[in-house]
């Protein structure tokens, strides 16, 4: 930031051909949050595709830029592959101006592994971190409850499972403001004794850590405030995710076919939209990629530009705390310990 008489707004990178809806939607969420002046944003893709987007906008004296990459890695590519053949790839420019201090932060709602791979590649890892993690308060029904990891490692040894509780408190603390916030391993019950092997090995590993660990969380802690951050692996953690979603779903439409027999059809559908919002990921703005040296929000590729202005909100939330340097102190009073 410049002086606070002429402060700059951050800048934050999008990578405007990642996501279902690219580049329409990712390009009208850019728009949208400079607009509302969240961030001057860098639209990173092809300069041709986000140009004619951008002719459907009024953008006069907006801060945004276009920043021309070449192509976009999808889905079903393998990542690292990918970005050896498409080093010039929207994800991979976005991650790389993060890198040389063009941005403060960059977006992204394609793969999550591009992302991942970009980020890890280009910005490097956290000192501790074996390897990066993907979580945050991912569910409206339950905005003070971290979770991680979501799905980026769907194997993990206690010590990263350590990593990532100590990340998720630094995130409590520092983006949703709890001073102590306390750390529990998802497993099958509350008692020590439950669990399977990875929770029993992680368990003295936690109790080692210094950190606030309060034991063991159930499936229904995410909601009942038993632990501000709840840590699994990402196979846990994406089940977890999914599941919530399309609960929330099914749910929604029970109460449109139950609740219109009594109640009037305008307010069924205000609480079924409500109910959905709250469960579905795509609504949410997205969560840091956690353990990369730099600040890279991943957000759901399903999401529309109210989303994606979102996640640019969340980019700058994450700069402006300090959550890189708050991720880099907790990991270092760790170290010592897990080397042990």
């Amino acid at each position: 930031m410049t002086d606070k008489h002429n402060p700059r707004l951050l800048r934050v990178a999008l990578d405007v051909m990642g996501g279902d809806f690219a580049p329409v939607e990712t390009v009208k969420g850019g728009v949208e949050a400079a607009r509302r002046g969240i961030a001057e944003v860098l639209l990173v893709g092809d300069a041709g595709a986000v140009n004619a987007e951008l002719g459907k906008h009024v953008v006069a004296d907006l801060p945004l830029r276009v920043v021309p990459s070449e192509g976009c890695i999808t889905e079903n590519e393998h990542p690292a592959l990918a970005l050896r053949k498409k080093p010039r790839a929207s994800v991979a420019v976005a991650a790389q101006l993060v890198r040389t201090g063009q941005a403060d932060a960059a977006v992204s709602m394609g793969s999550t592994g591009a992302s991942m791979a970009a980020a890890a590649v280009t910005m490097g890892l956290l000192p501790g971190i074996e390897r990066p993690g993907l979580g945050g308060n991912f569910l409206g029904l339950a905005p003070k409850t971290t979770i991680l990891d979501l799905g980026s490692n769907v194997d993990c040894k206690p010590s990263q499972l350590l990593s990532f509780g100590v990340m998720g408190a630094a995130f409590a603390r520092t983006y949703l403001k709890i001073p102590n916030p306390r750390v529990a391993l998802m497993s099958t019950g509350a008692e020590e004794a439950k669990g399977n092997k990875q929770v029993h090995e992680a368990t003295p590993v936690f109790k080692a850590s210094g950190f606030n660990f309060v034991g063991n969380a159930e499936g229904m802690d995410v909601f009942t405030d038993r632990a501000d951050v709840i840590v699994c692996d990402g196979f846990v953690g994406n089940v977890l995710m999914k599941f919530a979603e399309g609960m929330g779903a099914t749910i929604a439409e029970l109460l449109k076919r139950e609740l219109s027999k009594a109640l009037p059809r305008e307010t069924v559908e205000v609480l079924a939209k409500k109910l959905w919002e709250s469960t579905n990921t795509a609504k949410v703005a997205g969560g840091p990629l956690f353990g990369v040296n730099g600040i890279m929000v991943v957000g759901h590729g399903a999401s529309h530009a109210e989303g994606i202005a979102g996640a640019v909100q969340m980019a700058r939330w994450c700069a402006e705390a300090g959550l890189l340097e708050a991720m880099r102190q907790d990991l270092a009073k760790i170290a010592p310990k897990v080397a042990s």
